[in-house]
Protein backbone atom coordinates (compact mmCIF):
# COMPACT_ATOMS: atom_id res chain seq x y z
CA UNK A 1 0.00 0.00 0.00
CA UNK A 2 1.40 3.44 -0.91
CA UNK A 3 1.56 5.79 2.04
CA UNK A 4 3.03 9.22 2.66
CA UNK A 5 6.13 8.84 4.83
CA UNK A 6 7.08 11.89 6.86
CA UNK A 7 10.37 12.06 8.78
CA UNK A 8 9.87 14.07 11.94
CA UNK A 9 12.41 15.72 14.19
CA UNK A 10 12.60 15.73 17.96
CA UNK A 11 10.08 18.54 18.32
CA UNK A 12 7.61 17.26 15.78
CA UNK A 13 8.95 19.16 12.81
CA UNK A 14 9.01 17.45 9.47
CA UNK A 15 12.49 16.72 8.10
CA UNK A 16 11.45 15.12 4.83
CA UNK A 17 8.57 13.37 3.15
CA UNK A 18 8.24 10.77 0.45
CA UNK A 19 5.71 8.40 -1.06
CA UNK A 20 6.80 4.84 -0.29
CA UNK A 21 5.25 1.40 -0.39
CA UNK A 22 4.62 0.41 3.21
CA UNK A 23 2.64 -2.34 4.79
CA UNK A 24 0.39 -1.57 7.73
CA UNK A 25 3.02 -3.16 9.96
CA UNK A 26 5.56 -0.55 8.86
CA UNK A 27 3.45 2.44 9.82
CA UNK A 28 3.64 3.24 13.53
CA UNK A 29 2.57 1.00 16.33
CA UNK A 30 4.47 -1.73 18.12
CA UNK A 31 4.26 -4.86 15.90
CA UNK A 32 7.03 -6.84 17.53
CA UNK A 33 4.65 -9.57 18.66
CA UNK A 34 3.61 -10.28 15.08
CA UNK A 35 7.13 -10.82 13.71
CA UNK A 36 9.11 -13.38 15.67
CA UNK A 37 12.25 -14.94 14.22
CA UNK A 38 13.29 -18.49 14.90
CA UNK A 39 14.85 -18.68 18.33
CA UNK A 40 12.42 -16.33 20.09
CA UNK A 41 10.22 -18.57 22.17
CA UNK A 42 7.79 -16.15 23.76
CA UNK A 43 5.19 -13.97 22.09
CA UNK A 44 7.44 -10.92 22.39
CA UNK A 45 11.14 -10.17 22.27
CA UNK A 46 10.73 -8.58 25.65
CA UNK A 47 10.70 -11.96 27.36
CA UNK A 48 12.27 -15.33 26.80
CA UNK A 49 14.57 -14.15 24.02
CA UNK A 50 17.04 -16.91 23.08
CA UNK A 51 18.70 -15.27 20.12
CA UNK A 52 22.22 -14.07 20.89
CA UNK A 53 23.00 -10.70 19.39
CA UNK A 54 26.36 -9.16 18.63
CA UNK A 55 27.02 -5.44 18.36
CA UNK A 56 30.20 -3.85 17.02
CA UNK A 57 30.57 -0.07 17.16
CA UNK A 58 29.33 1.65 20.33
CA UNK A 59 29.66 5.32 19.46
CA UNK A 60 27.02 8.05 19.62
CA UNK A 61 24.40 5.92 17.83
CA UNK A 62 25.58 2.35 18.34
CA UNK A 63 25.80 2.55 22.11
CA UNK A 64 22.22 3.74 22.39
CA UNK A 65 20.96 1.14 19.95
CA UNK A 66 22.70 -1.67 21.83
CA UNK A 67 21.24 -0.43 25.11
CA UNK A 68 17.73 -0.60 23.64
CA UNK A 69 18.24 -4.21 22.61
CA UNK A 70 19.19 -4.98 26.19
CA UNK A 71 16.09 -3.20 27.46
CA UNK A 72 14.11 -5.77 25.47
CA UNK A 73 15.93 -8.65 27.20
CA UNK A 74 18.36 -9.50 24.45
CA UNK A 75 21.75 -10.74 25.55
CA UNK A 76 24.62 -9.01 23.74
CA UNK A 77 28.22 -9.75 22.93
CA UNK A 78 29.88 -6.43 22.12
CA UNK A 79 33.11 -5.02 20.77
CA UNK A 80 34.40 -1.49 20.50
CA UNK A 81 37.94 -0.27 19.94
CA UNK A 82 37.58 1.86 23.08
CA UNK A 83 36.40 -0.52 25.78
CA UNK A 84 35.23 2.31 28.04
CA UNK A 85 32.29 2.96 25.69
CA UNK A 86 31.13 -0.62 26.24
CA UNK A 87 31.18 -0.49 30.05
CA UNK A 88 27.54 0.67 30.49
CA UNK A 89 26.40 -2.42 28.58
CA UNK A 90 28.38 -5.01 30.49
CA UNK A 91 26.70 -7.24 33.07
CA UNK A 92 24.18 -10.08 33.04
CA UNK A 93 23.01 -9.15 29.52
CA UNK A 94 26.27 -7.93 28.07
CA UNK A 95 29.76 -9.35 27.63
CA UNK A 96 32.80 -7.70 26.07
CA UNK A 97 34.79 -9.59 23.45
CA UNK A 98 38.42 -8.92 22.61
CA UNK A 99 37.87 -8.77 18.85
CA UNK A 100 35.16 -8.78 16.18
CA UNK A 101 36.00 -12.43 15.53
CA UNK A 102 35.27 -13.32 19.16
CA UNK A 103 31.91 -11.58 18.95
CA UNK A 104 31.01 -13.48 15.78
CA UNK A 105 31.67 -16.88 17.31
CA UNK A 106 28.91 -16.31 19.87
CA UNK A 107 26.03 -14.80 17.94
CA UNK A 108 23.15 -15.46 15.56
CA UNK A 109 22.72 -11.86 14.41
CA UNK A 110 25.50 -9.29 14.24
CA UNK A 111 24.92 -5.53 14.08
CA UNK A 112 27.62 -3.12 12.99
CA UNK A 113 27.41 0.65 13.44
CA UNK A 114 30.77 2.03 12.35
CA UNK A 115 32.07 5.36 11.14
CA UNK A 116 33.06 4.71 7.53
CA UNK A 117 33.61 1.95 4.94
CA UNK A 118 37.22 1.41 5.98
CA UNK A 119 36.19 0.70 9.57
CA UNK A 120 33.47 -1.70 8.42
CA UNK A 121 35.82 -3.57 6.09
CA UNK A 122 38.50 -3.88 8.75
CA UNK A 123 35.99 -5.23 11.28
CA UNK A 124 34.59 -7.69 8.73
CA UNK A 125 37.67 -8.83 6.82
CA UNK A 126 40.68 -7.69 8.83
CA UNK A 127 43.02 -9.91 10.78
CA UNK A 128 40.45 -10.36 13.56
CA UNK A 129 37.48 -9.85 11.25
CA UNK A 130 34.11 -11.38 11.99
CA UNK A 131 33.04 -12.68 8.57
CA UNK A 132 35.14 -15.83 8.78
CA UNK A 133 33.79 -16.59 12.25
CA UNK A 134 30.04 -16.18 11.89
CA UNK A 135 28.19 -19.47 11.64
CA UNK A 136 26.59 -20.35 8.29
CA UNK A 137 23.21 -18.69 7.73
CA UNK A 138 23.91 -16.05 10.38
CA UNK A 139 22.71 -12.50 9.68
CA UNK A 140 24.91 -9.43 9.44
CA UNK A 141 23.00 -6.16 9.76
CA UNK A 142 25.12 -3.16 8.81
CA UNK A 143 23.64 0.12 10.07
CA UNK A 144 26.69 2.19 9.10
CA UNK A 145 26.43 5.09 6.66
CA UNK A 146 28.45 3.84 3.70
CA UNK A 147 28.22 4.05 -0.08
CA UNK A 148 26.00 1.62 -2.03
CA UNK A 149 28.82 0.03 -4.01
CA UNK A 150 30.54 -0.79 -0.73
CA UNK A 151 27.36 -2.42 0.62
CA UNK A 152 27.19 -4.57 -2.50
CA UNK A 153 30.84 -5.52 -2.04
CA UNK A 154 30.08 -6.63 1.54
CA UNK A 155 27.00 -8.50 0.31
CA UNK A 156 29.22 -10.55 -2.00
CA UNK A 157 31.84 -11.16 0.70
CA UNK A 158 29.14 -12.35 3.11
CA UNK A 159 27.42 -14.58 0.53
CA UNK A 160 30.72 -16.29 -0.26
CA UNK A 161 30.75 -17.39 3.38
CA UNK A 162 27.04 -18.32 3.54
CA UNK A 163 26.24 -15.25 5.61
CA UNK A 164 23.08 -13.24 4.98
CA UNK A 165 23.64 -9.49 4.66
CA UNK A 166 21.27 -6.58 5.34
CA UNK A 167 22.09 -2.94 4.82
CA UNK A 168 19.96 -1.02 7.31
CA UNK A 169 21.23 2.54 7.88
CA UNK A 170 19.14 4.80 10.07
CA UNK A 171 17.76 8.32 10.20
CA UNK A 172 17.63 10.01 13.59
CA UNK A 173 19.75 11.86 16.12
CA UNK A 174 21.37 10.50 19.28
CA UNK A 175 18.28 11.47 21.29
CA UNK A 176 16.01 9.67 18.81
CA UNK A 177 18.25 6.59 19.02
CA UNK A 178 17.98 6.61 22.81
CA UNK A 179 14.19 6.79 22.55
CA UNK A 180 14.06 3.84 20.15
CA UNK A 181 12.45 5.91 17.40
CA UNK A 182 14.90 5.55 14.54
CA UNK A 183 13.83 5.07 10.94
CA UNK A 184 15.47 2.12 9.16
CA UNK A 185 16.14 2.14 5.43
CA UNK A 186 16.56 -1.51 4.54
CA UNK A 187 18.17 -3.15 1.54
CA UNK A 188 17.76 -6.92 1.86
CA UNK A 189 15.92 -10.05 0.84
CA UNK A 190 12.36 -9.87 2.20
CA UNK A 191 12.77 -13.07 4.23
CA UNK A 192 15.87 -11.71 5.96
CA UNK A 193 14.07 -8.51 6.87
CA UNK A 194 11.24 -10.49 8.44
CA UNK A 195 13.75 -12.42 10.53
CA UNK A 196 15.23 -9.27 12.06
CA UNK A 197 12.11 -7.11 12.11
CA UNK A 198 11.48 -7.65 15.87
CA UNK A 199 15.03 -6.50 16.57
CA UNK A 200 14.68 -3.39 14.43
CA UNK A 201 11.42 -2.54 16.18
CA UNK A 202 13.30 -2.48 19.47
CA UNK A 203 15.44 0.29 17.98
CA UNK A 204 13.06 2.23 15.76
CA UNK A 205 9.39 2.80 15.04
CA UNK A 206 9.50 2.83 11.26
CA UNK A 207 11.02 0.38 8.79
CA UNK A 208 11.10 0.97 5.05
CA UNK A 209 12.12 -1.95 2.84
CA UNK A 210 13.60 0.01 -0.05
CA UNK A 211 14.59 -3.02 -2.13
CA UNK A 212 17.57 -5.27 -2.69
CA UNK A 213 21.07 -5.01 -1.28
CA UNK A 214 22.52 -1.51 -1.38
CA UNK A 215 19.21 0.30 -1.76
CA UNK A 216 18.87 1.13 1.94
CA UNK A 217 22.32 2.67 1.83
CA UNK A 218 21.32 4.58 -1.31
CA UNK A 219 18.35 6.28 0.36
CA UNK A 220 20.41 7.11 3.42
CA UNK A 221 23.03 8.73 1.17
CA UNK A 222 20.41 10.90 -0.53
CA UNK A 223 19.01 11.99 2.84
CA UNK A 224 22.39 12.99 4.24
CA UNK A 225 23.28 14.78 1.00
CA UNK A 226 20.13 16.87 1.31
CA UNK A 227 20.73 17.63 4.98
CA UNK A 228 24.38 18.55 4.50
CA UNK A 229 23.65 20.91 1.63
CA UNK A 230 20.68 22.46 3.44
CA UNK A 231 22.71 23.10 6.58
CA UNK A 232 25.54 24.71 4.63
CA UNK A 233 23.17 26.91 2.60
CA UNK A 234 21.32 28.02 5.73
CA UNK A 235 24.58 28.84 7.52
CA UNK A 236 25.77 30.85 4.53
CA UNK A 237 22.50 32.76 4.36
CA UNK A 238 22.61 33.50 8.10
CA UNK A 239 26.20 34.75 7.84
CA UNK A 240 25.24 37.07 4.98
CA UNK A 241 22.14 38.35 6.76
CA UNK A 242 24.10 39.20 9.88
CA UNK A 243 26.82 40.90 7.84
CA UNK A 244 24.09 43.06 6.29
CA UNK A 245 23.02 44.19 9.75
CA UNK A 246 20.08 41.89 10.50
CA UNK A 247 20.13 40.36 13.98
CA UNK A 248 20.41 36.63 14.37
CA UNK A 249 17.11 36.51 16.26
CA UNK A 250 15.26 38.35 13.51
CA UNK A 251 16.76 36.01 10.90
CA UNK A 252 15.69 32.93 12.84
CA UNK A 253 12.20 34.28 13.53
CA UNK A 254 11.75 35.33 9.92
CA UNK A 255 13.19 32.33 8.10
CA UNK A 256 12.26 29.28 10.14
CA UNK A 257 8.96 27.82 9.07
CA UNK A 258 9.08 29.33 5.61
CA UNK A 259 9.23 27.19 2.44
CA UNK A 260 12.85 28.26 1.92
CA UNK A 261 14.09 26.45 5.04
CA UNK A 262 14.31 22.70 5.64
CA UNK A 263 12.27 21.90 8.77
CA UNK A 264 15.10 20.08 10.55
CA UNK A 265 17.06 23.34 10.72
CA UNK A 266 14.73 24.56 13.49
CA UNK A 267 16.34 21.90 15.68
CA UNK A 268 19.72 23.56 15.19
CA UNK A 269 18.61 27.00 16.38
CA UNK A 270 19.52 26.44 20.02
CA UNK A 271 22.99 25.18 19.17
CA UNK A 272 23.70 28.24 17.05
CA UNK A 273 22.18 30.72 19.51
CA UNK A 274 24.14 29.52 22.54
CA UNK A 275 27.22 28.39 20.65
CA UNK A 276 27.09 24.85 22.02
CA UNK A 277 27.91 22.48 19.19
CA UNK A 278 27.97 19.24 21.14
CA UNK A 279 27.69 16.60 18.46
CA UNK A 280 24.46 14.87 17.60
CA UNK A 281 25.95 14.16 14.19
CA UNK A 282 29.63 15.14 13.96
CA UNK A 283 30.68 17.48 11.19
CA UNK A 284 33.45 15.15 10.04
CA UNK A 285 30.95 12.36 9.36
CA UNK A 286 28.75 14.71 7.36
CA UNK A 287 31.81 15.57 5.28
CA UNK A 288 32.49 11.86 4.87
CA UNK A 289 28.94 11.20 3.69
CA UNK A 290 29.11 14.01 1.14
CA UNK A 291 32.39 12.56 -0.11
CA UNK A 292 30.81 9.11 -0.45
CA UNK A 293 27.91 10.71 -2.32
CA UNK A 294 30.40 12.25 -4.74
CA UNK A 295 32.05 8.84 -5.18
CA UNK A 296 28.67 7.29 -5.95
CA UNK A 297 27.90 10.12 -8.36
CA UNK A 298 31.16 9.42 -10.18
CA UNK A 299 30.33 5.72 -10.33
CA UNK A 300 26.85 6.51 -11.65
CA UNK A 301 27.79 9.25 -14.10
CA UNK A 302 25.90 11.96 -12.21
CA UNK A 303 27.19 15.54 -11.90
CA UNK A 304 26.95 17.01 -8.39
CA UNK A 305 28.61 20.44 -8.38
CA UNK A 306 26.68 21.72 -5.35
CA UNK A 307 27.47 18.69 -3.19
CA UNK A 308 31.13 18.73 -4.16
CA UNK A 309 31.39 22.38 -3.16
CA UNK A 310 29.66 21.68 0.15
CA UNK A 311 31.96 18.72 0.77
CA UNK A 312 35.00 20.98 0.50
CA UNK A 313 33.37 23.60 2.71
CA UNK A 314 32.94 21.02 5.48
CA UNK A 315 36.56 19.92 4.95
CA UNK A 316 37.74 23.50 5.47
CA UNK A 317 35.70 23.67 8.67
CA UNK A 318 37.38 20.47 9.85
CA UNK A 319 40.77 22.07 9.26
CA UNK A 320 39.68 24.92 11.54
CA UNK A 321 38.92 22.57 14.44
CA UNK A 322 35.20 21.82 13.97
CA UNK A 323 35.54 18.13 13.04
CA UNK A 324 34.08 16.61 16.21
CA UNK A 325 31.42 19.28 16.70
CA UNK A 326 27.88 18.94 15.42
CA UNK A 327 27.62 19.58 11.69
CA UNK A 328 25.66 22.74 12.45
CA UNK A 329 29.04 24.20 13.46
CA UNK A 330 29.43 24.96 9.77
CA UNK A 331 27.59 28.16 10.73
CA UNK A 332 30.30 29.03 13.26
CA UNK A 333 32.96 28.47 10.62
CA UNK A 334 31.23 30.67 8.04
CA UNK A 335 30.26 33.39 10.51
CA UNK A 336 33.85 33.67 11.74
CA UNK A 337 34.93 34.31 8.15
CA UNK A 338 32.91 37.53 8.05
CA UNK A 339 35.76 39.35 9.81
CA UNK A 340 38.26 40.44 7.12
CA UNK A 341 41.10 40.25 9.64
CA UNK A 342 40.21 36.64 10.37
CA UNK A 343 40.09 35.84 6.68
CA UNK A 344 43.49 37.41 6.07
CA UNK A 345 44.98 35.52 8.99
CA UNK A 346 43.74 32.21 7.58
CA UNK A 347 44.93 33.01 4.09
CA UNK A 348 48.50 33.68 5.23
CA UNK A 349 49.12 29.96 5.34
CA UNK A 350 47.87 29.46 1.77
CA UNK A 351 49.16 32.39 -0.29
CA UNK A 352 51.92 34.98 -0.40
CA UNK A 353 51.07 38.11 1.51
CA UNK A 354 50.87 40.27 -1.61
CA UNK A 355 48.02 38.06 -2.90
CA UNK A 356 45.77 38.51 0.13
CA UNK A 357 44.04 41.74 -0.86
CA UNK A 358 42.15 42.84 -3.91
CA UNK A 359 44.37 44.91 -6.26
CA UNK A 360 43.88 48.67 -5.98
CA UNK A 361 41.94 50.35 -8.74
CA UNK A 362 43.90 52.05 -11.52
CA UNK A 363 43.42 55.69 -12.29
CA UNK A 364 41.38 54.70 -15.35
CA UNK A 365 39.13 52.53 -13.20
CA UNK A 366 38.65 55.47 -10.80
CA UNK A 367 37.63 57.71 -13.67
CA UNK A 368 35.05 55.12 -14.84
Amino acid sequence: MKRRLVITGRRGTNIAAADVNLTDEEIGGDRRKEYLPAGVSNGSPNKGARMKIGFIGLGIMGGRMAANLQKHSYSLAVFNRTRAKAEPLLGPCGTFSDSPAKVAEQVDVLFTMLAHPGAVEEAALGGDGFLNHLRPNALWVDCSSVNPSFSKKMTAAAAARQIRFVDAPVTGSAAVAAEGKLIFWVGADAADLETIRPLLLCLGNRIVHVGGHGTGTSVKMVINLLMGNAMAAFAEGMALGEALGISRQVLFDSLLGTPAIAPFLALKREKIEIGNYEAEFPLRWMQKDLHLASVSAYESGVAMPVTNAAKELYRLAMMEGHAVQDFSAIYKYLASNDDPATVDQKLVGFAPRHQLHQPTATSDEHRR
